[in-house]
């Protein structure tokens, strides 16, 4: 019975208004914020290759400088080993005539000591005839 009492107290239509403001378009503003962040991923990107561009430029020209180095070390090793072939050459040469020379030194101390030995053979030969007379 209350119920009925309940029903019939609610039977009657119902109207219901919202006062809001209007909704903002969901599409533009999502749009809005796509093109807000390609906007900035292109600026990333951007920011990104240029950064890359100008460490690949520092490395190029660190590797031209290494080149440039190995280069000139290569061609000074090349004089110094051209100079040492030089020197070792000239080396053997004065070896060669020391020796020569040594030789020759050599022989002549035997040649002038034979001398030697005949003219004193001779001094004493002399001073024998001189000692008798």
């Amino acid at each position: 019975q209350e119920m009925r009492q309940l029903q019939s107290q609610t039977g009657g239509d119902v109207s219901v208004e919202v006062n809001a403001a209007p909704g903002e378009d969901l599409t533009k503003i999502l749009n809005d914020l796509r093109n807000e962040y390609e906007q900035i991923i292109e600026k990333n990107r951007r920011e990104v290759e240029q950064w890359y561009e100008v460490k690949i430029e520092e490395v190029n020209r660190q590797v031209t400088s290494s080149s440039q180095d190995i280069q000139t070390s290569s061609h000074q090793l090349t004089e110094l080993r051209r100079e040492m072939q030089n020197l070792e050459i000239e080396l053997q040469a004065q070896l060669s005539t020391k020796t020569s020379l040594e030789n020759s030194l050599a022989e002549t101390e035997s040649r002038y000591g034979c001398l030697l030995q005949q003219i004193q053979g001779q001094i004493n030969s002399v001073e024998e005839e001189l000692a008798s007379i």
